[in-house]
């Protein structure tokens, strides 16, 4: 596993995956941990990452991560004031610790000593137990829906589903820095181009969060598997918290190591 460096063997063949690349992600993956434990999950949970320091005292196995082995010209096309720049965003706010370049890393979850993968941004909450979507075939994500129905157009890559492979890894690296390469929305864009014919999963199994004030016919507290803070994070002060206050509140707790009774959650 070239570029990986495990702290410990895989204890499974299955395995929920997420990334964190600084300490802010770390306390999304924090949250993001105790939330998955809690729905008595059978699966590893596993922690990319950059920087040993940032994981301290996670309850995962921990991957530490090099970055992509990207030319000069791929990674000042994909830095932050570059990418924003050339591809503003201009539907929510992206936070001041977002770094556009390392969402590629992600990719290195094809490289990981796993039959079958599960990826989880570490902005994201599990409510209710998800192992089944082990059973979904690769590749498998869910619409990037917060707006409108247009937006089923789109897939979000906050969660999908993934089969570990090293010829795929090379695959990718072969073709995700070509001559000219630009991924608008870095790795989402890049993998709904290699994965053209992606299945679709329910929007509940990564039900953004803007749809709780853009969408509200389409909240159902009953259905929602996986809650997915897009844009500004719950850990955050940011000019919606107002709006997005029951769920803010819903992420602390899981933060405090709590379970939160979703029969209590109000309706948007």
């Amino acid at each position: 596993m070239d570029g990986l460096h495990p702290d410990r063997p895989a204890s499974s063949t299955r395995a929920f995956v997420t990334l964190v690349t600084n300490a802010d992600y770390a306390l999304g993956a924090k949250a993001l941990i105790h939330s998955l434990r809690a729905t008595g999950t059978t699966a590893d949970v596993v922690v990319l990452h950059t920087d040993v320091a940032e994981v301290a005292g996670l309850d995962a196995r921990q991957v530490r991560c090099d970055l992509l082995p990207t030319s000069d010209a791929f990674n000042m096309a994909h830095a932050r004031d570059a990418l924003h720049a050339r591809a503003a965003f201009t539907k929510g706010g992206k936070p001041p610790f977002h770094t556009p370049l390392d969402n590629f890393a992600k990719l290195r979850l094809w490289q990981l000593d796993y039959e079958r993968v599960v990826f989880l941004d570490a902005d994201t909450l599990v409510l209710r137990n998800v192992d089944k979507l082990f059973d979904y075939p690769e590749f498998c994500a869910a619409p990037n829906v917060y707006e409108s129905v247009a937006d089923f157009h789109r897939m979000n890559s906050g969660v999908f589903t993934a089969r570990p492979s090293a010829a795929t890894f090379a695959d990718m690296l072969a073709r995700l820095d070509v001559p000219g390469a630009f991924w608008r929305r870095t790795d989402q864009t890049f993998l709904e181009a290699y994965f053209p014919d992606w299945h679709g999963l329910p929007v509940f199994c990564n039900m953004l969060q803007y749809v709780w004030f853009a969408m509200p016919e389409l909240w159902s507290w009953d259905d929602i598997r996986i809650l997915h803070f897009q844009y500004e994070k719950p850990w955050q002060d940011h000019d919606k918290a107002d709006k997005l206050r029951p769920l803010i509140d819903l992420w602390k707790a899981h933060a405090r190591g709590e379970v939160p009774d979703l029969s209590t959650m109000p309706a948007p």
